[in-house]
């Protein structure tokens, strides 16, 4: 991706997250206790790309829609995604996100339970509070159906990374499917929400939703290369942190299936070692390259995103459906 091209992006990023974010603040500005309320905007006001917003407007404008009449869907969507990262964070036992200290670090486990908690009964407070007045009653319920489905999935994509690390074998399909339901469901719903709430046909909102979900598989796990190779203060948390838990990402399913015996004793000598020394984990990252396993990864990637670029087709040429195309060539050429 050219330097002018990943400007632009930002730019467009910025751009609405100012508007998304000035919603969420006035959602989350008032109430007690205090601590409550602060806790619950701890990671909201540490920055963050705020793709799935952006992912919300996009498809609204692309098909001919309003993006503005979905700022308060996108604001809803992004602190559902806030309420999973808090709750992400505390079970991983992870200390930093987004260069600062966990919401669990700074408030404590009880508090950051009761701030997702919150985030997530905001989320439907704003899609019941914030209705255009166009919009049907059909349209409100199909987009609060998106939303709970979502969730729903979410948590069982959460269950299966947890229990990833202690099964004895995973595959690369178990990984995919890990994979779209705790990342790419959300993406999936951001997509089909703005699409709805912009009066997007039944066949629209499909290939949008199809769109995101591989485009979601596409960032993930760009994302856990990232967490390999990217540098630490671009990344805001430690490189190496999905070995120490033992995560059972691609990288590691291709590695642990092609290295040597003696390498494959290291990978699981740091897999899910906490205690795994800075050595250990420069050992199996060294494993992680010469085993070819982060360009495998890459490749994989790239498949989604071609996948996803053929999907988009379907909508009629626009400036939104290019800026979508952009938005996913940035999910793969990124580097924090």
């Amino acid at each position: 991706m050219m330097k002018s091209d990943e400007q632009e992006i930002k730019n467009n990023l910025s751009k609405s997250a100012k508007l998304v974010d000035f919603f969420i603040e006035k959602a989350l500005k008032n109430g007690s206790p205090d601590v409550l309320y602060k806790a619950s905007r701890h990671l909201i006001e540490a920055g963050g790309k705020r793709l799935r917003p952006y992912l919300t407007l996009k498809s609204c404008e692309a098909v001919g829609g309003n993006p503005d009449l979905a700022i308060p869907f996108a604001a809803a969507l992004e602190m559902l995604h806030n309420f999973t990262l808090i709750h992400d964070d505390l079970m991983d036992n992870d200390f930093m996100r987004r260069g600062i200290p966990t919401v669990h670090t700074m408030y404590g486990d009880p508090m950051a339970i009761l701030s997702g908690d919150l985030l997530f009964a905001k989320v439907f407070e704003v899609l019941s509070r914030n209705l255009p007045q166009n919009i049907s009653p059909s349209k409100v319920l199909s987009t609060i159906k998106i939303t709970s489905e979502a969730t729903v999935t979410i948590c069982e994509g959460q269950a299966l990374d947890i229990a990833f690390p202690d099964a004895t074998t995973v595959t690369k399909d178990d990984y995919i499917t890990m994979v779209g339901a705790k990342t790419s469901a959300l993406f999936k719903a951001c997509a089909m929400v703005g699409a709805t709430i912009g009066g997007a046909t039944e066949e629209q909102v499909e290939a949008l939703g199809n769109f995101a979900w591989d485009s979601g598989i596409a960032f993930q796990i760009t994302d856990d290369v990232l967490g390999i190779t990217a540098d630490e203060d671009k990344l805001g948390k430690p490189v190496g942190s999905d070995i120490r838990e033992g995560k059972k990402t691609l990288i590691i399913i291709h590695a642990l299936n092609h290295a040597s015996i003696k390498d494959r004793e290291t990978l699981l000598h740091a897999l899910g070692s906490q205690e795994a020394s800075h050595e250990d984990i420069e050992n199996t990252i060294t494993i992680l390259k010469e085993t070819g396993s982060i360009e495998y990864t890459r490749a994989i990637a790239e498949g989604y995103k071609q996948k996803a670029l053929k999907t988009l087709e379907f909508l009629p040429d626009s400036q939104a459906k290019n800026d979508l195309r952009m938005i996913l060539e940035y999910f793969v050429s990124r580097e924090y």
